[in-house]
């Protein structure tokens, strides 16, 4: 494409202030299309326009274009967009950095990599602007401005009725307690008895609906295993980076694993795996993973250090009639794999070393 053909803005950049809404989008743009020729129009920000969509859905109807918008606000994240202009859009949400992406930047920065900085990302998470600071002080803080900054932009903007340091406490223990199973009741009840409130579980709910819409966590359904069907209700939730998690704990218990879970579900879901949270008979499996209608089955372990964990990981299958692979994923350099279930260390995982397969 000729660069006289592509159109780009950067909303936040001053020189296009004057650009409030979309009517003065549409001029913009116009004024730079001379022929009948196709364009690409790239926006970021598009949020700081008023009716922005009315703009992009003109422009769809009127010109010969492609468009492509970035934007940090409610109203795009939750998927509004999408709904405003049905049928023209596919919407791509942009995860943090993944464990490989983060050796890949230390490479191309020709910055050290080894693979001991895994236990660096468990804790501070792929955000890349936390690559560029070099002790634990500066990280923290910021991550902690970084969420800030999300919550006030994204979820308590002017004219919003919520209280600001409710929603901002009760949010970073959401997250802390990411992974664990979901229950609103009680997430209230456990935060009254530690902090002598009175916040009722309908206000919880809310509050995590409003972190999904802002991507600050997923939810993850689970799955019937017996009767091999997603059920409704949600199970779980994970947060979009494990930074946001150990803002609120400044240590990480590895034999709890939530925060390794934490790693292997946004891992899936940026190798474009659907996942669920497997329910059993018996109990449960970690994740159901389901691609290319394909499905395996994955344990997430911190060491298998003794026979009884072992067995544990391992026997979490057994009630699965389902021929499908199963994987137990830990941080051991030895290969437990054993009766077709393989053993998979986490960080070869996460660097592509080794993959699960069909």
């Amino acid at each position: 494409v000729q660069k006289d053909h592509i159109i780009y803005m950067n909303l936040e950049n001053i020189e296009y202030e004057y650009i409030i809404d979309a009517m003065a989008l549409n001029f913009e743009v116009k004024e730079k299309i001379v022929d009948d020729d196709k364009y690409y129009i790239f926006i970021d920000e598009i949020q700081h326009v008023i009716s922005f969509e009315k703009a992009l859905a003109s422009f769809r109807a009127t010109l010969n274009v492609s468009i492509f918008v970035t934007g940090s606000n409610s109203t795009l994240l939750s998927g509004e967009l999408a709904t405003l202009l049905t049928g023209r859009t596919v919407e791509f949400e942009v995860l943090p950095f993944s464990f490989s992406e983060m050796k890949e930047y230390y490479e191309v920065n020709s910055l050290h990599f080894t693979e001991d900085l895994f236990y660096d990302y468990l804790k501070y998470g792929g955000f890349p602007l936390i690559f560029s600071f070099n002790d634990e002080a500066s990280k923290l803080k910021y991550i902690k401005a970084l969420y800030g900054s999300i919550v006030s932009r994204d979820i308590i903007s002017p004219g919003v009725k919520i209280d600001r340091e409710l929603f901002k406490k009760l949010s970073l223990y959401i997250l802390v307690n990411a992974g664990k199973e979901f229950s609103a009741r009680n997430i209230a009840s456990s935060y009254n008895s530690k902090n002598n409130t009175n916040i009722s579980a309908k206000t919880i709910y809310n509050y995590m609906e409003k972190m999904k819409k802002a991507y600050l966590i997923h939810e993850i359904k689970p799955y019937n295993l017996s009767g091999k069907g997603v059920l409704k209700n949600a199970d779980k939730y994970y947060a979009v980076d494990s930074g946001f998690r150990f803002i609120n704990t400044n240590t990480i218990n590895y034999d709890d694993t939530f925060f390794l879970e934490n790693i292997i579900y946004n891992e899936l879901r940026f190798r474009g795996f659907d996942v669920y949270v497997g329910k059993t008979y018996k109990g449960e499996v970690d994740f159901v993973a389901i691609k290319n209608n394909q499905k395996c089955f994955i344990q997430v372990s911190y060491m298998l250090t003794n026979a009884e964990t072992i067995e544990r990981e391992f026997k979490a299958f057994s009630p699965i009639c389902d021929a499908s692979p199963k994987y137990v994923l830990s941080l051991d350099k030895i290969d437990l794999s054993q009766n077709g279930i393989r053993h998979i260390n986490i960080i070869d995982f996460l660097l592509n070393k080794v993959t699960i397969q069909w």
